[in-house]
């Protein structure tokens, strides 16, 4: 095992840092405040690769691994975490195509999307299945040369800002089996986004609910092989758990190093904070924690890169650990503020927020633990 960063990685984490500093730190609070979609700044960041990340070099992306994907989102997410979510999901949806598209498919969709001239969404959740994806309702009927979709999605991020929106639907049989992936592009006939939800955070990207209503999608669409998208969602849901987790290691390191400079600035009792051995331990158990959380995501992403059979496994534990103790960070360091902490001035009460929502998606925690211990298990039989 080596611990170490290559050269490489490091002058790409230097390079996102100037970008987070320059272009995403001085506005998140804006953003935030105006829940404003910051299109041109995630398109500045398309041009320096960040839009199609681990996807294939032949078709406009970076080609980089895993663990560059985690090293980048964590640094993005120090200014602001919802708009370093959204760029994940983003390379998520890319992915998919890049990974299970044809090539025609590859071709035309992909180039849009690493240089964010398209933006896309990943459309599973609906409103009456999250966790129980696999019982999802949408219909797609074959009609000719298209597909006839009906139904409607929940909680997509970036709805109504996106061009493309990547929908599993059902085509087939009940059950999982039945299920497959087709892009939904934003100007199809019978296709309309909801109202733009009131949410406690992630205010920096639009979310919605979608409606298919005799919804024309061309069979063309389909990506990989009908029947199939059961899979592809869940492949495509390791890649969206690294990035919530990075995400969260990111808006927690800089709630962390907040709380760190505040605790030796503030003074009580005629001393610093920091001088209070009480104060120390906290600092010192969220230091520990977040090293903990940071290491787990770093051996998950690595186990995605080795293709290792347990990979879903030290996934779902990253995205667990990480997006448990990013929250609980968060919480310690706006504690350790005082009143201060809970007003807008600061901006420990954005990141909380922000994060809160990382327990719940891209698989929530509880299912996350189902994961782990139906693997666990597995093993005594």
């Amino acid at each position: 095992m080596d611990f170490h960063l290559t050269a490489e990685q490091v002058a790409m984490q230097d390079m996102v840092f100037n970008f987070m500093q320059e272009k995403m730190m001085p506005q998140a609070a804006r953003w935030d405040e105006e829940s404003f979609f910051p299109k041109d700044v995630l398109r500045h960041a398309a041009q320096l690769g960040l839009a199609g990340i681990c996807v294939n070099s032949e078709v406009g992306g970076s080609e980089l691994t895993r663990l560059d994907y985690v090293l980048i989102f964590e640094i993005l997410a120090k200014a602001c975490p919802s708009t370093a979510a959204y760029l994940s999901i983003h390379n998520m949806v890319t992915g998919v195509i890049d990974r299970f598209g044809s090539t025609e498919q590859r071709q035309r969709f992909i180039p849009k999307l690493t240089s964010l001239e398209h933006f896309s969404s990943y459309c599973l959740t609906e409103p009456s299945t999250g966790s129980d994806a696999a019982n999802l309702k949408t219909t797609a009927t074959r009609n000719g040369d298209h597909y006839i979709l009906n139904g409607s999605k929940a909680f997509i991020s970036g709805a109504g800002e996106s061009d493309l929106y990547l929908c599993m639907v059902r085509t087939g049989q009940d059950g999982a089996k039945g299920i497959s992936c087709l892009v939904v592009e934003k100007d199809a006939p019978g296709f309309s986004i909801g109202k733009k939800e009131s949410k406690l955070g992630w205010h920096s990207q639009p979310t919605a609910m979608l409606f298919f209503e005799n919804c024309r999608v061309p069979l063309e669409n389909c990506i990989g092989v009908e029947g199939h998208g059961f899979n592809i969602a869940l492949s495509a849901l390791n890649s969206g758990r690294l990035g919530i987790a990075a995400c969260s290691l990111g808006g927690a390191t800089q709630c962390f190093n907040l709380a760190r400079r505040y605790t030796h600035e503030r003074e009580q009792f005629k001393q610093r904070l920091s001088h209070f051995q009480s104060i120390q331990f906290r600092l010192a158990d969220m230091y520990t924690q977040l090293e903990a959380a940071r290491l787990s995501v770093y051996r998950a992403a690595c186990s995605l890169d080795a293709k290792e059979d347990n990979a879903h496994l030290y996934v779902a534990m990253a995205k667990q650990l990480a997006t448990d103790t990013g929250f609980n960070v968060c919480n310690e360091a706006l504690q350790l503020h005082g009143g201060y902490g809970y007003l807008r001035d600061y901006p420990i009460e954005r990141y909380l927020r922000d994060l809160r929502v990382h327990q719940i998606l891209e698989g929530t925690n509880e299912i996350m633990r189902v994961i782990i211990a139906k693997k666990l298990l597995q093993e005594m039989e």
